[in-house]
């Protein structure tokens, strides 16, 4: 089973999983997290690490799939936090995106990828594909495909 932690994308990576019928077969839940407060409220993100690191980070995408993973009954959770745009800084540009993979008995996996100005709704939907192939990488790593 599967659950999902979504502040920039918004709801669209479960839109994209359960497009597919017969999708409750493996998709849990989601959360939409797209403020802090919802960050710590739903998903047990530390003040602390939104504070220290902001929220577009790998420690805050990392608190997000474990927060999914236990606030859910999924074996698998993705986290996707980023800055779709416009704008962002110097330090934190427009179209950095951090995911992470958090799953039952393995070490989260994190990472953060730089997808560039191209629009807000092209990086949220380029996000919400990387998320997908992180996702299927995962599942055939676990099965051995």
């Amino acid at each position: 089973m599967l659950s999902m932690a979504e502040s920039c994308t918004g709801g669209l990576l479960a839109a994209a999983l359960t497009e597919v019928p017969g999708a409750s077969a493996v998709v849990e839940r989601g959360f939409v997290t797209y403020t802090n407060a919802a960050k710590e409220q739903m998903l047990g993100v530390s003040a602390d690490t939104l504070r220290q690191y902001g929220a577009v980070s790998p420690q805050v995408a990392q608190e997000m799939a474990q927060g999914a993973l236990a606030r859910s009954q999924a074996d698998l959770a993705v986290a996707i936090t980023g800055i779709a745009g416009p704008g962002g800084s110097e330090f934190k540009p427009e179209g950095r995106v951090c995911f992470a993979l958090a799953q039952t008995g393995r070490p989260t996996r994190c990472e953060t990828v730089e997808f560039g100005a191209l629009g807000r709704a092209n990086v949220r939907q380029a996000s919400c594909q990387h998320a997908l192939e992180q996702i299927l990488t995962a599942i055939r790593d676990l099965h051995k495909i």
